[in-house]
């Protein structure tokens, strides 16, 4: 019996033994594969997404014209007779700028003036016979046609008399001059460029899809090449219409130039504000990776990587808006992204 109980004590610390063991290892697995979980986990660092204030504005092409801008030409062929403008001044409204010479047409019209007295005469005498019923009422309406006809011609060669002195239509900067005193001139012959720009105008296209948010009387800002002053202007008119080939909508801002800083015909850098985003989310710019069919982000969810597909809009130095796809509290991957797959387990250090 003595043996008997030494047996079963031995039986039953065997089995403890072996049952201890098997527990030691199941942990020590489980142990190993908790390891082996941490060690597979990507350590990335990510962003808790958070809305924000946002103006938001639009960056276009735009070209520089003068407010006011001709080809100083003469109405008449002629002898310039004189030139009364000095190149690269200031002239005023109104001020001559050269003379034709006009000696033929005074003499025309000192020769018209005469047929329009002798006319004038003989309508007077029709009128008197008329009255006597000394001729006829025909004959009358004759004498007053000729003298009528004879008028006109006097205002007509006045009038080409008057064309013989060019002067400036408005106030301006007088370019430089293609003729000299005694250069022959027509109607084709440019004799200066007068430019008037103590304000320009800013000339450029805006995507048909802003064209609702655009208003007359909307303040815009630009730049010019070579200067770093930013420059204000305003919008004073739009095209009626969208252009069908570019699907674009024409816009044009005034700007004061008193200064004369700004050059016609240069290039400007345009920023049109647009609407105010109350609650715009952004993310840092090496967070998005480009795809085929547009763009993705990883956030990170249940201790994996999550690929989601976004929209984006506008961009800032460091970061870009997102206008679809994400949601405020999202925590965005940031770094590490370009090795990761949907459903890859992360490890993230949260900035």
């Amino acid at each position: 019996m003595k043996f008997k109980y030494i047996f079963y004590i031995l039986a039953v610390a065997l089995v403890a033994l072996i049952g201890y063991r098997i527990l030691e290892n199941s942990s020590e697995k489980k142990n190993e594969k908790e390891k082996g979980k941490n060690k597979m986990a990507a350590k990335v660092a990510g962003i808790v997404l958070q809305p924000r204030e946002f103006s938001d504005q639009l960056s276009l092409s735009g070209s520089i014209e003068a407010n006011e801008q001709i080809d100083v030409r003469s109405e008449v062929s002629g002898i310039v007779e004189n030139i009364n403008f000095t190149e690269g001044t200031n002239v005023s409204k109104g001020q001559v700028l050269f003379k034709v010479n006009d000696l033929e047409l005074r003499a025309q019209l000192a020769k018209a003036k005469t047929a329009q007295g002798l006319a004038s005469e003989n309508a007077r005498r029709a009128k008197l016979l008329l009255d006597k019923e000394a001729i006829s009422r025909e004959e009358f309406d004759i004498a007053t046609a000729d003298f009528r006809s004879a008028q006109s011609e006097t205002q007509l060669i006045g009038a080409q008399l008057a064309k013989t002195t060019v002067r400036a239509p408005f106030s301006g900067r007088i370019g430089l001059r293609s003729i000299s005193k005694g250069t022959y001139v027509t109607p084709e012959t440019v004799v200066a460029k007068l430019v008037n720009n103590t304000q320009v105008k800013i000339t450029f296209s805006v995507p048909e899809k802003y064209s609702s948010q655009l208003k007359s009387g909307s303040t815009v800002s630009f730049t010019v090449a070579g200067a770093k002053e930013k420059f204000s202007a305003k919008i004073y008119a739009l095209e009626p219409e969208v252009d069908v080939d570019t699907r674009t909508l024409r816009v044009r801002a005034l700007a004061d130039n008193r200064d004369g800083k700004l050059l016609p015909g240069t290039f400007a850098n345009v920023m049109l504000p647009l609407d105010k985003i109350n609650d715009a989310l952004f993310v840092p710019t090496q967070a998005l990776i480009p795809i085929q069919n547009g763009k993705k982000i990883f956030v990170a969810s249940n201790g994996k990587a999550k690929e989601i597909i976004v929209e984006t809009g506008a961009r800032t130095d460091k970061d870009i808006l997102i206008t679809s796809g994400l949601k405020p509290g999202d925590t965005v991957l940031t770094t590490g992204v370009m090795s990761l797959k949907d459903g890859t387990p992360v490890k993230v250090k949260v900035d």
